[in-house]
């Protein structure tokens, strides 16, 4: 009996240990088989677009050696580093689609929320300035200055993980796999669009400017096209040429393909190593620079000169209204952004066709374009004033300048609500009838 229940357990014992070793071998297997599947990815590209707040990853395309079933992909099935996918699909190309099909490519969109500079502590106080009050005491950049520290520039790169099976079009499973791809390809919209270039010019000295300059895809010498300087701001003085189509909206949205489509124009985009213009309403002789570029722009291209156009942020507005003091018959419309100038100096701009915007927190814009709206009044200026939320949605929007323009007026005058100083630029160049309003201005034939 002792040597029945012996050879029991012996025998017990001897099947638990194969099934444990059976049961590890197969564990081992669907990994070994799993860590295979890293070799189906061929590539991931970090797709990245410019934004009000500056230029974000909005979509990751991860290309498999064989196309795969769009309709059986869910959100879950990956996770990027960092972000929340908001919609997955399949596409023949590494670009976005508004319907998936079946292709090599896996295309991950991902939000990209705004991150918005509210009114902070003591800048609420700002809220209260008299209208016509005029900004005392402000201490900002110095004229021809240097940044200590240059701008950042964020390497853009996506960290991606197949975290689920996903199935392939011809009905094979591809295993979830732990190992995370990077990016190695990027893909930046619009700002890839810009050529990269250095004027020099022969009246200062063979001072040289770097821009950036976009020509519209289809370009014809035989017809004339519109053109949209864009000035940045302090924050952008950098030695890196493209920091100005980086940092926002101001400088890219002009050249985006829904705008190009109508209006199709050249955008020049300066880049400054140092401050042009200062809170003493000084500028240096870049801001000639910047014109005898402009003039020089003209010979190369057939550019309308009765369709130049002119804007910028801080800084950038206000060798805006530098420019339109200097050369008021230049420009048929300026955008004028989260900026400031003597009051006293701008006389010359009374009959010019001028959209302001400011945000209400900003305590020298706000006060300083009251002053300046007041004494372009006193010259014969018609002004219509107008308080918004920045963050209406688009049809709230477009009604917001429709009501607007029913006023026939040569200066349109917008206060954001509850923003600071760099909020004014995070949304102003993203409202559509704004950026219509300033292609629907024209000079004079001479």
């Amino acid at each position: 009996m002792k040597k029945i229940v012996a050879g029991f357990l012996t025998l017990l014992l001897f099947t638990l240990g194969l099934s444990v070793c059976l049961a590890n071998g197969s564990d081992k297997a669907m990994g070994d088989l799993a860590n295979s599947n890293s070799g189906h990815i061929k590539s991931a590209t970090a797709i990245t677009e410019v934004f009000g707040d500056g230029q974000k990853i909005s979509v990751v395309a991860l290309e498999y050696d064989t196309p795969i079933d769009t309709t059986k992909l869910k959100l879950s099935d990956f996770t990027v580093e960092g972000k929340n996918i908001i919609k997955i699909y399949a596409n023949t190309k590494a670009e976005k689609s508004a319907k998936g099909v079946n292709g090599k490519y896996v295309i991950l969109e991902l939000a990209t929320p705004m991150i918005a500079q509210k009114i902070e502590g003591d800048s609420q106080k700002s809220l209260n300035h008299d209208k016509k009050s005029e900004p005392k005491g402000m201490h900002g950049p110095e004229l021809g200055t240097r940044p200590e520290k240059q701008p950042q520039k964020t390497l853009l790169v996506a960290n991606i993980t197949q975290v689920e099976n996903i199935i392939t079009a011809a009905g094979n499973i591809y295993y979830a796999n732990s190992n995370m791809i990077t990016s190695t390809k990027t893909i930046n919209l619009v700002v890839d669009d810009f050529k990269q270039l250095v004027y020099t010019d022969p009246s200062y000295n063979n001072e040289s400017l770097m821009y950036n300059l976009y020509v519209p895809k289809n370009y014809d010498p035989s017809k004339k096209y519109p053109l949209v300087l864009f000035i940045h701001d302090a924050g952008a003085v950098a030695d890196d040429p493209t920091t100005t189509l980086t940092q926002g909206l101001g400088a890219v949205v002009w050249a985006t393909p829904s705008e190009q489509a109508k209006h199709e124009c050249f955008v020049l985009a300066p880049q400054y190593t140092t401050v042009i213009a200062d809170d003493n309403s000084k500028t240096t002789e870049q801001m000639d620079i910047t014109v005898d570029l402009l003039k020089e722009l003209e010979k190369q291209y057939n550019i309308d000169t009765n369709r130049l156009y002119n804007t910028g942020q801080s800084m950038g507005g206000m060798t805006s209204i530098a420019m339109d003091i200097k050369h008021p018959d230049m420009f048929a419309a300026s955008l004028l952004v989260a900026c400031q100038w003597d009051a006293e100096k701008v006389i010359p701009m009374a009959k010019k066709n001028l959209w302001i915007v400011v945000s209400e927190g900003d305590n020298k814009a706000y006060p300083g374009m009251n002053a300046i709206t007041d004494v372009l009044k006193n010259q014969g200026a018609t002004v219509n004033y107008w308080n918004w939320s920045a963050e209406s949605n688009a049809i709230e929007m477009k009604k917001n300048v429709n009501d607007m323009l029913k006023n026939k007026c040569n200066i349109y005058y917008i206060v954001f609500k509850n923003g600071n100083h760099r909020y004014t630029w995070q949304y102003a160049y993203a409202i559509d009838g704004i950026r219509d309003w300033l292609f629907s201005n024209k000079n004079s034939l001479e």
